[in-house]
Parts: structure tokens; sequence; C-alpha cells
């Protein structure tokens, strides 16, 4: 005879599953908020103040650093309630949510281009990464391995830098995205080496590549900026929302031994969601920057010549039948002063 308080097990269709799952659809909604409205408040600082140490001295910028690292935490609490195919849709939209905040900032409405460009990129950014499959090898990389990928990081970094000096306004920002994706990329990849061999054991995070973790992520903080400063922010969000994922995708295939899609299947899928990404990406590079608002021009100063007795003269010409006292007058109250 079964015992009455044993309780079964949960079955994968049991509501309290569906409800899990949502719990982690709406941490991820959260999370992909919060990491959108951190990327506007320091995409404005860095068009005003530009990429310098200035925004250090900023309090909006480190609000927008810590709201965008809560943003990314809650993404990763998401993981833990509800599986990737439920989790990665929402994080992908923080593309969608990013430029109308970014536009709100700046006090003016998100144009139409706007959005449809951010909702194209992040449908075929959402559609390229639906077809990696799933994985659950552990992670191993050597320090051979390691140093030769952040010799190709570092290659990429220089190359789109020299592009980046001579480019102009959207290929500008697109260029210097380019950097910042690969860079986070960079620091996607230390990190799922590092935890996946975690396993538990501090011990197991004494290795350089515990270190390296936060170097880079100053890095990529920094180029970020300045692809930030150019103004365009749509095409400079969106270029490391596509890189940063998909050179993650390829370091894992390449150096951890992960899966990649694979088959004829997959190709045409793959070609529609990047040719949807290159339109929405060359969509939101035709729209006009954001610019540092112009500061308010000072009151011109008076003129010596307009002054009598510390005080200004009428500006009306005089026609000869009114008195200097008349005319002092004038010029205090508009009531002329009696003798």
């Amino acid at each position: 005879m079964d015992d009455p308080t044993t309780v079964p097990p949960p079955l994968p269709g049991f509501p309290w599953w569906v409800a899990m799952t949502w719990v982690g659809v709406l941490i991820a909604l959260a999370g992909a908020l919060g990491y959108a409205l951190g990327a506007a408040l320091q995409q404005l600082e860095a068009v005003n103040e530009g990429a310098s140490l200035k925004l250090m001295r900023r309090p909006r910028w480190w609000v927008g650093g810590v709201i965008g690292f809560t943003g990314a935490s809650l993404h990763a609490v998401a993981l833990s309630f509800a599986p990737l195919v439920a989790v990665q849709p929402v994080s992908v939209a923080t593309l969608v949510f990013a430029v109308p905040l970014a536009a709100m900032l700046h006090g003016r409405k998100a144009h139409r281009a706007e959005i449809i460009g951010s909702v194209a990129v992040a449908a075929g950014l959402l559609g390229l990464l639906l077809l990696v499959p799933s994985h659950t090898v552990t992670p191993h990389m050597t320090g051979r391995e390691a140093f030769g990928f952040l010799g190709c990081i570092a290659l990429v970094v220089l190359v789109t830098h020299l592009a980046g000096r001579k480019a102009r306004g959207p290929a500008k920002a697109l260029v210097l995205s380019i950097a910042a994706g690969a860079v986070t990329a960079s620091v996607s990849t230390f990190v799922r080496v590092v935890g996946g061999n975690f396993g538990g054991e501090w011990a197991n995070l004494l290795s350089w590549f515990t270190v390296a973790v936060p170097v880079l992520l100053v890095c990529a903080v920094v180029l970020l900026q300045k692809s930030y400063e150019v103004g365009y922010f749509g095409i400079a969000y969106a270029g490391v929302q596509v890189v940063d994922p998909i050179t993650s995708v390829l370091a894992g295939a390449i150096l951890l031994d992960e899966a990649m899609p694979s088959g004829w299947g997959n190709v045409l899928p793959a070609l529609l969601a990047g040719a949807l990404m290159v339109w929405g990406t060359m969509t939101l590079g035709r729209l006009a920057p954001d610019h540092k608002a112009p500061a308010p021009e000072p009151a011109p100063a008076p003129a010596a010549e307009d002054v009598v007795d510390g005080t200004m003269k009428d500006a009306a010409p005089s026609t000869g039948d009114e008195t200097v006292d008349d005319a002092v007058g004038s010029a205090a109250g508009g009531v002329p002063v009696s003798p």
C-alpha cells in the first residue's frame, strides 16, 4: 500500500512547471527593461560628455551602469526558473526597449524607422539563436587556446579602431560597436569557462581566467561608450547585440566543443534571419544622430553708452521735447520724474 504522505514528482506538463516558466519570463522582461534603460542612460551621458574620464564624474552614468548590471543579473536569475528557449526571446527584445527609451531621454519621440529597424534586428537575431542546439558539455579551454582567442579579439579591436578613425556617421558607430561586441563575447566565453568548472569548489576560481573577466569587462565598457559617443544609438546598440552572441556561439563551437546548427534545413532560416538583421541595421543607419544639446546663450551685457548713472537709457529715440529727468524716469518705470 502506498504511503499517503508521499507526493508524486511534478510532471513536465503540470501547472507548477508552467507557473515557474512564467516567473522566469517575467524576470527576464524586467531584466531586459533594466538593461535597456541602463544603456540608454549611459548613451545620453556619452553623447553629452564624450567617451572620456569625465563620465566617471557623472552620477547618471553610474546609475545607468548599476541598472544595466542589475538587468544582466536578472537574466541569469530568469534562466534558473525557465528554459533558455523561453527566456532568450524576451532578452533579445531589449533592443526594442532601448531605442524608444534613448529617444525619450533625448527629449524626442522614437522615429518609426527606429522601431521597425530595431524589431527587424531583434527578430533576425532571435531566429539565429533559436537555430543553435542546446548542449550539456562541460566547457574547457587550455591556456594556449585562451591566448589565441584573446589575440583574435585584439586583432578585431585593432582593425575596427583603425577603420573607425576614418569612418564617419553610422559607419563609425557600427565598426566601433563590432569591437565592443567582440570584447563582450570574450567576457561571456570566459565566464562560461569559469562558471562551468566551478563545481562548488572555490579553489577552482583561482586562475588567471577569473582575473581576466573584470579586465575584459572594463575594456568592453570603454569600447561601448566609444560607440555610443557617435550618437547613433540604435545602430551601435544593435551592433553589440548581434556581434556578442554570434561571436560567443562561434567561440563555443570552436574552443569549447559546443554544438552548432548543421544540415541544409538550417541554411535557409539562417540566411533569412541574417538578411533581416542586415536590413534592420541599414534602416537604423539612415537615421539622424543624437547630438549634445546646445547650451543656452547668455543674455548680452548692456553697452556702456546705454547706461546713465547706473540706469538703462530708454530704448526709444528722444524727440528733443523731453528732459533728461523724463528720459531717466521713462527707463525706470515709464513715469516722468517731476521736478
